[in-house]
């Protein structure tokens, strides 16, 4: 009887010890996702409405690497200012790259027609490199004040479970 309430109290810590350290791994995996692609160079973004639908679904995650706008080609997805003075970010596909003018001609892919207004070359910010369909929606909550807090109790609680855990099974031995 001693014996299976030991196998049992040793089970108990083995699952709390991996489920804290699955917590953290997660987290870790999730941070990770927006810190490393900016040691690389590229940008991220999340998608907020349905002009490169289906291409680009709403809430997806999109990677932006700086390039030459000279060498931008036609299809190509690219990311640029809406204008300098304001900081809302456009993502569309280019249907001309004029060089000469160091203008682009984009389109949505969702829309019927072409951007009225051509982007300057000084607005662009980079070709999309990767979408990753709805993965933008969790990774901007992660930044805001409350993802932060919530990834620091999933760690906090991650900890306590581990610790908790291997006191179990060490108690056990």
């Amino acid at each position: 009887m001693a014996k299976r309430n030991k196998d049992k109290k040793n089970l108990a810590g083995r699952i709390c010890s991996t489920t804290g350290t699955i917590m953290i791994l997660v987290v870790i995996a999730l941070c990770s996702l927006l810190v490393l692609p900016g040691i690389f160079g590229y940008h991220m973004y999340h998608v907020l409405s349905g002009s490169m639908e289906p291409e680009m679904p709403v809430g997806s995650l999109i990677y932006v690497h700086e390039e030459k706008p000279e060498d931008i080609e036609e299809q190509d997805i690219i990311a640029f200012y809406s204008s300098l003075e304001e900081s809302g970010i456009i993502t569309h596909r280019v249907v001309k790259n004029n060089i000469v003018s160091g203008t682009f001609i984009t389109k949505g892919d969702a829309n019927d027609k072409e951007d009225p207004v051509p982007i300057p070359y000084d607005n662009f910010i980079g070709r999309v490199i990767k979408t990753v369909p709805y993965v933008g929606k969790v990774l901007t909550c992660m930044t805001s004040m409350y993802g932060k807090i919530a990834a620091a109790s999933i760690v906090v609680l991650g900890v306590v479970l581990n610790l908790a855990g291997s006191r179990q099974i060490k108690e056990d031995e």
